[in-house]
């Protein structure tokens, strides 16, 4: 065999090897972050509860879920362990929010340019609905009892059986 064609081959294994070491990488950090967990700390789960460790097991932790409001899950359903400062500041709202870009307003107005004479000018399209009586045509009539029309079909009837 000749080595251009096995080079597509060596450098898809050595793809795949390269990925699933990053993965097992990922797997090991999440893995020391929820061995690392004290009592006191804030987590995030992974459904997006925010809560305080109290007490830390083998394979579960009991977090405080609110004031008195105890909860027992298991060290994997931890997503992540957050600093102290970042913790109260999404939950207790501690910390100053610093904005530096403008705020967007509430409606469009102020986005859209001044009306000039020129805008006048423009035609506007009309987005209204038009009437549809002299568009129906021979196939939306009905019969002289106010039936339903004959070329129309209703919901359950078809041609087949």
């Amino acid at each position: 065999m000749n080595i251009v064609t096995l080079l597509p081959f060596i450098v898809l294994i050595g793809a795949m090897f390269l990925m699933t070491r990053s993965a097992k990488k990922k797997q090991q950090a999440a893995a020391q972050m929820r061995n690392d967990m004290q009592p006191g700390t804030g987590v995030r789960t992974i459904g997006g509860m925010y809560a305080t460790v109290k007490e830390v097991h083998d394979d579960t932790v009991l977090l405080e879920v609110a004031p008195g409001v105890h909860a027992l899950y298991a060290k994997n359903a931890v997503g992540a362990v957050l600093e102290d400062e970042e913790y109260n500041r999404i939950v207790h709202g501690d910390g100053d929010l610093k904005i530096d870009t403008p705020v967007v307003p509430d409606d469009a107005s102020s986005l859209t340019e001044s009306a000039d004479s020129d805008a006048d000018d423009v035609a506007r399209i009309d987005l209204g609905k038009k009437p549809e009586a002299d568009e129906a045509g021979e196939a939306g009539r009905t019969d002289a009892a106010g039936d339903e029309p004959k070329d129309k079909k209703t919901d359950g009837e078809g041609d087949a059986k």
